[in-house]
């Protein structure tokens, strides 16, 4: 589950106290503050780094959230490319134009496959969050802990399954 230390909401938080701290002790030419203030801002960063760290593993998203299995058809895509790319060098190799052909039209159905899955997953994980922050904070205000566990972990696993998309679309960049 998330908490302050990996929320990216609590980094800007946190960087805005830190900035202010360091200002104030610019000011007043108290060096003590203002180097608690600096190194304030630097948690603060290091903590937004974790919030938006994610990855994929074996059709699995994971994050500093927890762990959200992807849809199939990312780890399916993935794989039909390689196969694909893998029988266009082989046609390249042998000559055999057939071969060649068959595996670009596999690669590109393979792209398109795992784009398919990394937008529902991306989707679902963005609508997850928001349901979680919504319903946690109704929970909170109501006293229902039980209640504000299960947005948690909606949110959390939302989380998870937006951030392993975003690492993916950050490798093609």
């Amino acid at each position: 589950m998330s908490d302050k230390n990996t929320s990216t909401l609590q980094s800007y938080i946190d960087a805005a106290t830190g900035t202010a701290q360091s200002m104030l002790g610019s000011l007043t030419g108290n060096t003590a503050d203002k180097v608690q203030g600096e190194n304030k801002q630097d948690q603060a960063h290091a903590k937004n780094d974790l919030s938006h760290a994610g990855g994929t593993i074996g059709g699995m998203s994971v994050s500093s959230s927890g762990v959200a299995a992807n849809n199939p058809d990312r780890q399916a895509g993935s794989w039909n490319q390689t196969i694909g790319s893998g029988k266009e060098t082989l046609g390249n190799l042998l000559g055999a134009e057939g071969l060649k052909k068959e595996g670009r039209q596999q690669n590109a159905e393979g792209q398109g496959q795992q784009a398919s899955g990394q937008l529902n997953d991306l989707g679902s994980g963005m609508a997850d969050r928001a349901k979680g922050t919504l319903g946690g904070a109704v929970a909170g205000l109501t006293g229902d802990s039980a209640d504000k566990a299960k947005y948690q972990a909606q949110h959390d696993q939302g989380k998870t399954l937006q951030r392993g998309v975003e690492s993916e679309l950050d490798k093609k960049a």
